[in-house]
C-alpha cells in the first residue's frame, strides 16, 4: 500500500512539473517569432520596441517562471512587469501569458488565500489590459474572465490532488511505523514471558540439584543409599531443566522452522505431578468444582505453585512440609501455598525475580498475590485470580 502510494504521488508530481515546463517551452518559443510579428504596424497603440526590446521584455516576464520554489515571488515580479508595461502603454505580448502560468504555480504550491489574491490580481490584470487596448464589451471581459478561472481552478484541483496523496503517503507511513512498533513490542513482551519462564525453570531446578547435592553431601558417609537417591533425583531433575530450557530457548531461534513440535505448556492438569516430584514434601488439596481456564492463566497458576514450593525448599529448613491449595468455590480462583519451615527467622534472598514474576503474572488476569510469614512459623504464598472460563 506505501508503495502504491508513494508511486502515485510520484507520478502526480512529474505531471505537475509538466504542466509547469510546457507553458514556458510554448512562450519560449515566442522569441524566435518572425520580426515581421513586431514591426509597427497602423494599429500599433504604444511604442515600438524593435527586436532587442521585445526580447528583453519578453525575457523579463518569462524569467521568474524559474523560480519553481518561490511560486508568489514569481507572480508578484511577473504581474508588476506587466503593471509597468500597461502604465508604458506598450502593446500585449505573447509573452504576458506568463501571468497565468504564475497564477497556476501559486493556486497549486500555495494557500486558498494566496491563490485567491493572484487570482484576483489576474482579473483586475485583465480588466485593465481590455480597457487599454480594446473596447471593453461585457461579453469579452466574461470570456477572459473564463478563461482566467479555468487556468486557476486546474491548479487548485492539482493542489487538492497534491495535498490528498502527500496525506495518504503520510497516513501510509504511519501505518507503517506504527505495525513495526506493534511487532517490535510483540517480540519484547514475548521474550520478557520467556525470560520469566527461565528463571521459573532454572531457579526452581537448580534450587532442588542444591539441596540434594548437600544432602548426598552429608549423607555421602552415613547413609550411602540415601546419597544415592538424592544423586538420582539431581539427575532428574537436571534432564527435565535442561530439556525444557532447550524447548524455550528453541523459540527464540529465528531460524527454527515452522513444524517444529514444542511440547505444550504445563497447566493445572500438571500440578498434582508438580507437588508429588518436588523436593519438599507436599500434598495437593483441591476444593470445589474444577474450570477450565484458559492455558495462559493454568500456566500461571502452575509457576506461582512451583516458585513457593523453590522457595519454601530454599528458606524452610530441614524437615520442612508444605501444603498447596486450590480452591474453585469462590467467584475467584484461590491459590494458597503453606509450609511449616522458618518463615519470618529465615534469612532474606537477595533474588526478589521470583515474586516479582509471580505478581506480573497475576497481574497479568487481574488478580493479587501476597508472600508473608506466617504467626508461629511457617510462610504462606496467597494469589487470588479471577476464573475465566476459557473458550
Amino acid at each position: 500500500m506505501f508503495g502504491k502510494v508513494r508511486a502515485w504521488s510520484r507520478r502526480h508530481e512529474k505531471l505537475a512539473g509538466v504542466l509547469r515546463v510546457a507553458p514556458l517551452a510554448t512562450l519560449c518559443a515566442i522569441l524566435v517569432v518572425p520580426y515581421a510579428n513586431v514591426s509597427p504596424t497602423a494599429t500599433t497603440v504604444g511604442p515600438y520596441l524593435g527586436v532587442a526590446g521585445y526580447v528583453a521584455l519578453s525575457a523579463a516576464l518569462l524569467w521568474p517562471l524559474l523560480w519553481r520554489d518561490r511560486a508568489v515571488a514569481s507572480f508578484a515580479v511577473i504581474a508588476l512587469i506587466s503593471f509597468g508595461q500597461w502604465l508604458a502603454g506598450v502593446n500585449p505580448l505573447p509573452a504576458n501569458l506568463a501571468v497565468l502560468v504564475a497564477l497556476w504555480a501559486v493556486a497549486y504550491r500555495c494557500s486558498f488565500r494566496w491563490s485567491l489574491a493572484a487570482g484576483l490580481v489576474t482579473e483586475l490584470g485583465v480588466f485593465l489590459a481590455l480597457s487599454r487596448w480594446e473596447t471593453p464589451t461585457l461579453g469579452m471581459f466574461f470570456s477572459a474572465s473564463i478563461f482566467t478561472v479555468t487556468v486557476w481552478l486546474t491548479g487548485l484541483y492539482a493542489s487538492t490532488r497534491r495535498r490528498y496523496l502527500e496525506g495518504l503517503e503520510e497516513r501510509a507511513e504511519r501505518a507503517e511505523r506504527e505495525r513495526d512498533q506493534q511487532a517490535r513490542m510483540a517480540a519484547a513482551a514475548e521474550r520478557a514471558r520467556i525470560a520469566r519462564e527461565l528463571h521459573d525453570v532454572v531457579a526452581h531446578n537448580v534450587s532442588v540439584m542444591v539441596v540434594q547435592a548437600d544432602g548426598a553431601g552429608y549423607a555421602l558417609d552415613t547413609d550411602p543409599e540415601q546419597a544415592r537417591e538424592a544423586v538420582r533425583a539431581i539427575s532428574k531433575t537436571g534432564r527435565a531443566a535442561l530439556a525444557e530450557m532447550r524447548r524455550l530457548v528453541g523459540v527464540l531461534r529465528e531460524d527454527e522452522q515452522a513444524d517444529t513440535d514444542y511440547t505444550p505448556q504445563p497447566g493445572l492438569g500438571q500440578l498434582e505431578d508438580l507437588v508429588r516430584g518436588s523436593a519438599v514434601p507436599a500434598r495437593l488439596q483441591v476444593g470445589g468444582a474444577p474450570v477450565e481456564l484458559p492455558e495462559g492463566q493454568q500456566l500461571a497458576v502452575y509457576r506461582i505453585v512451583q516458585e513457593a514450593l523453590t522457595n519454601a525448599l530454599k528458606h524452610g529448613g530441614p524437615g520442612v512440609r508444605a501444603l498447596v491449595e486450590i480452591d474453585y468455590s469462590g467467584p475467584e480462583l484461590v491459590v494458597r501455598v503453606t509450609d511449616d519451615g522458618r518463615g519470618a527467622a529465615a534469612p532474606r534472598s537477595a533474588d526478589g525475580h521470583g515474586l516479582i514474576g509471580m505478581r506480573e503474572r497475576v497481574g497479568m488476569y487481574g488478580g493479587a498475590v501476597s508472600a508473608e510469614p506466617l504467626r508461629g512459623g511457617g510462610f504462606e504464598v496467597l494469589a487470588r485470580l479471577p476464573m475465566v472460563k476459557a473458550a
